[in-house]
């Protein structure tokens, strides 16, 4: 490997969101017993504990977060979600949307997830670090313009976007979400917009229900920069790497983007409980190498990874810090004791069903080759 310059956002005050007593994503009440809500702190918090346990976090360049403005938000969000999430936040809390409850001060910590992200973007845009990751809470691939969704509040992927296009004047960016969900607040963000191609590849029919196939295309002067890549249930790494060969890199190469986001979600994960996939430490691994490399190649490295889903707690540190350390370009020495068992697991390779399902994805990489800014 290759070292990098890689920039790494985290702050406590992420791990302080609310998102109150359920049981996994339902609220609690005869007859479901109270647990705990399946978005809580502790895949966020182990993640960057390991990364400051092994003592790789010496190897980052830490960014320090801000918290958003509204004008920034307000590129995406309507005046009234942001007040509505506002007001709740003041009180005693509430639901910013479906499936994503938020407690009293949750405002201000997802305007500093929306903040940490876009701090991660100046850093890389400013030439300070080559690549970043934000390790933000509340996620934000599932909000939508009015409203939040399966837990995220502010759509930090995309409001990042817009920044990237209106604030830097880039003509190209390009969003891959390897989230087990489809991204599907990032791709309404830009469904007619063709200064985004927004790839997504996920379970198919997972969340949010009926969304993510392969006919949704964008629109009107975005029509055909959206690309979606629904995985059936199970599929495991060998899945993963035919998507990105197939779909994923082709299209980034026809659009040539200036910058990629990825939308960072670690439920594809083989022991998460809200996916039904099979990707371990050295899937996540094979994945990032590609990214990084085709960062490398089209964009001069720009590549930002932001935080989303990922639920299971033991597991989750591992990948992510294998990104990282992808990204970095420099090992941490720390072993995943979890991919053995995993990689172990039946059906890792890439079955005919899911070749099937990928070919069915393919890109109009003519009209990705036509898009804007080409003179």
């Amino acid at each position: 490997m290759s070292a990098r310059r890689t920039g790494f956002v985290c702050h406590e005050l992420y791990m302080w969101h609310n998102t109150g007593n359920y049981a996994g994503i339902m609220p609690y009440g005869n007859p479901v017993q109270p647990y705990e809500h399946a978005e809580n702190p502790e895949t966020k918090r182990r993640f960057r504990n390991l990364v400051e346990a092994s003592g790789f976090i010496k190897q980052l360049t830490l960014i320090e977060p801000r918290e958003a403005i509204e004008a920034e938000i307000l590129r995406f969000h309507t005046r009234e979600h942001l007040e509505r999430v506002r007001s709740l936040s003041a009180g005693i809390g509430g639901d910013a949307g479906p499936f994503t409850p938020m407690g009293r001060g949750s405002y201000e910590i997802a305007m500093l997830s929306a903040g940490g992200v876009l701090a991660a973007l100046e850093a890389i845009m400013a030439g300070e670090v080559d690549n970043a990751y934000a390790l933000v809470r509340p996620p934000g691939h599932h909000a939508v313009a009015d409203m939040g969704m399966g837990f995220c509040i502010f759509g930090n992927a995309a409001i990042a976007g817009f920044h990237a296009l209106e604030h830097y004047g880039l003509e190209r960016i390009a969003f891959v979400d390897w989230d087990v969900h489809h991204g599907n607040g990032t791709q309404s963000a830009f469904w007619s917009d063709p200064r985004a191609l927004t790839i997504s590849v996920h379970q198919d029919n997972c969340f949010p229900p009926d969304s993510g196939h392969v006919h949704e295309r964008g629109e009107g002067s975005g029509a055909g920069f959206c690309v979606n890549v629904p995985l059936p249930p199970g599929s495991g790494t060998g899945a993963y790497e035919a998507a990105w060969d197939r779909v994923v890199l082709p299209a980034l190469r026809a659009y040539r983007p200036q910058l990629i986001i990825v939308p960072s979600g670690f439920d594809a994960g083989a022991y998460d409980p809200l996916g039904r996939m099979q990707m371990h430490s050295g899937g996540y691994r094979a994945l990032t190498q590609r990214m990084v490399a085709v960062a490398q190649e089209l964009c001069e490295g720009r590549l930002l990874l932001c935080h989303e889903g990922g639920y299971h707690a033991p597991t989750v540190p591992f990948y992510g810090l294998t990104v990282l350390e992808e990204l970095r370009g420099i090992g941490s020495g720390v072993q995943d004791p979890f991919e053995p068992i995993m990689a172990g697991l039946g059906g890792q390779e890439l079955q005919s069903h899911q070749s099937v399902a990928i070919d069915r994805a393919m890109p109009d990489l003519l009209r990705l080759a036509q898009g804007p800014g080409r003179h």
